[in-house]
């Protein structure tokens, strides 16, 4: 969440930044926090002033109580008993406003960097750059669903009798592309210098509140009522919260991170031809990479997570594209975000398959996740994060740009996880 510095005193920047982001009644939100601020800022001034004028009439006591004098040390007494009353409903009126600043943050998402364009949709988004090969299909080529059935690869149907639309069922070489993407993802993270970790796959609230998927206003996260823990929707989640409340030291930085995981999302309100087969799924595997930096390195760090990911739709044959999101299609908690999409030639079409992110101080903020200065200085990390990749559009994209005639060529930085460079 923004920080109370950053709000009262980049206030027009702060109101500026959210109007960009098309939030609604945005300077009214900035200055309630203020208020709220203030009110807490009054109320502590003042308990302060009367918990020294206790600390000043105990002493008084005591010198009272020592000459005998005890009708003066008495109406002392009497006098701070009330003050401790006053000092208490200070303290109480304290709790509450900052209560009320920190409900009102959350509900503030992040500002946009300067260098995210304006716009409200996807259709505004800024087309960076584009690469891969150009694709040539057969007369006779067809959807990834249409493949994954005629190879046996990927079965829906059964995913839909064992739980639900959206949670499909891989078999034999299907499965075999999941763990060989997984794998390969993986070890190119390795190489790039990402420690692997291999997190919990359901989280807590807290780390929900860490991260701002909590509050969760589109109801898109799994809930497990009776622990109340979440399904988490991406190994962001808790890879992040692993330096939720935690003070680094500015040597340790940028530190890098990679974790597999099963990501589970609800897509409430997903429905249409856009979301057949693989192209929106309820479970769904993938491989992020997170990176928790000095805000003078940060931006720095983001274009090496651009590189690295692109590294890797090159390394697989993909035509791919990157996309400089618009401020309005800005995620809550980004402060700029670039979208990779690979091309679809039989669906001809093109599909999202990662995000890589610049939070800034919000999620660290949030998190508590500092670091010190060589100065001995504290103060907050950025975060950041990609896909790096997500497997279903992956795999989607495979299928359909890599059918012959034969079979389904197998890319060659692959067919040693997979063992065979054709699917027959």
């Amino acid at each position: 969440m923004l920080t109370i510095t950053q709000i009262t005193e980049e206030t027009d920047k702060v109101i500026a930044g959210l109007e960009k982001k098309f939030v609604a009644n945005a300077k009214e939100k900035v200055n309630e926090v203020i208020s709220a601020n203030n009110a807490r800022r009054a109320a502590q001034t003042k308990r302060d002033e009367i918990l020294t004028q206790v600390n000043a009439m105990s002493k008084q006591i005591g010198l009272s109580m020592k000459s005998g004098d005890t009708d003066a040390a008495n109406a002392a007494k009497s006098s701070v008993k009330e003050l401790k009353k006053e000092a208490s409903k200070l303290e109480q009126e304290m709790v509450e406003a900052q209560e009320k600043v920190r409900n009102l943050l959350l509900t503030i998402p992040n500002v946009p960097h300067e260098s995210v364009p304006l716009g409200k949709t996807a259709e505004d988004n800024i087309v960076e750059r584009t690469g891969g090969p150009e694709v040539q299909l057969p007369n006779n080529a067809v959807p990834h669903w249409d493949l994954a059935k005629k190879y046996d690869l990927i079965d829906f149907e059964l995913g839909v009798k064992i739980t639900g639309a959206g949670f499909p069922v891989y078999k034999g070489k299907g499965a075999r592309l999941q763990r060989a993407l997984i794998n390969f993802f993986m070890d190119q993270a390795a190489e790039a210098g990402y420690l692997e970790v291999e997190p919990p796959f359901v989280v807590n609230e807290d780390s929900g509140y860490g991260t701002g998927q909590l509050p969760d206003k589109e109801g898109q996260m799994y809930h497990c009522n009776l622990d109340n823990l979440y399904l988490i929707p991406t190994a962001e989640v808790p890879v992040t919260n692993m330096y939720r409340e935690v003070i680094l030291d500015e040597s340790q930085l940028p530190i890098k991170n990679c974790a597999y995981s099963a990501c589970f999302r609800r897509e409430a309100g997903s429905y249409g031809k856009d979301v057949r087969g693989l192209n929106r799924l309820h479970q769904f595997n993938k491989v992020e990479i997170v990176r928790i930096d000095t805000p003078e390195h940060s931006y720095e760090s983001l274009h090496e997570m651009i590189a690295y990911v692109e590294s890797l739709v090159q390394k697989l044959g993909l035509p791919y594209r990157i996309l400089r999101l618009c401020s309005g299609d800005c995620s809550f908690t980004s402060a700029i975000t670039f979208d990779f999409e690979v091309y679809s030639a039989a669906q001809k079409r093109w599909l999202e398959v990662s995000s890589v992110s610049n939070f800034e101080a919000y999620q660290a903020n949030r998190l508590k996740c500092r670091y010190k200065g060589k100065k001995g200085t504290t103060q907050l990390c950025h975060t950041l994060n990609g896909s790096a990749l997500a497997l279903p559009r992956i795999v989607a994209a495979l299928l359909e740009n890599n059918q012959t005639e034969d079979g389904i060529r197998v890319p060659e930085v692959l067919v040693p996880y997979m063992g065979t460079d054709i699917i027959k």
